[in-house]
């Protein structure tokens, strides 16, 4: 089992990416970030995707879906973003986020790893 800065290391070893965090989505709260930059502020993405997970989980519960969000992707003319929400025990109102370069990045693969990443990590 890893922990939160452990995972956050690994996720930025997946091809193309830019910056990871650990987000509580009901404080909005970065828990823990990695890398990002003066163009990618991983706080304000943190606080800003929170208001994306939030969004969704409140479209399922009114349309009466009794399923699970996997991932959310956003795809932007450079970056490819990637929400995780966090299954494991104890996890509950979490979520992994990593932002990619789209030209470097595997989506398909980046997909795979964070799932991967998402599954090891204890918090």
């Amino acid at each position: 089992m890893a922990n939160t800065e452990t995972a956050l290391k690994e996720a930025t070893t997946i091809e193309g990416a830019i910056g990871a965090a650990l987000v509580d989505y009901t404080s909005g709260m970065a828990l823990g970030t990695i890398g990002g930059g003066k163009d990618l502020d991983l706080t304000v993405a943190a606080a800003g995707n929170t208001d994306v997970v939030r969004a969704k989980v409140r479209t399922m519960e009114h349309l009466g879906l009794k399923d699970e969000i996997e991932d959310i992707l956003i795809t932007l003319g450079s970056q490819y973003h990637l929400i995780r929400l966090m299954k494991s025990r104890g996890a509950g109102g979490l979520f992994l986020y990593l932002a990619l370069d789209k030209e470097r990045a595997n989506l398909a693969m980046a997909r795979h790893q964070l799932k991967k990443i998402e599954a090891e990590l204890e918090v």
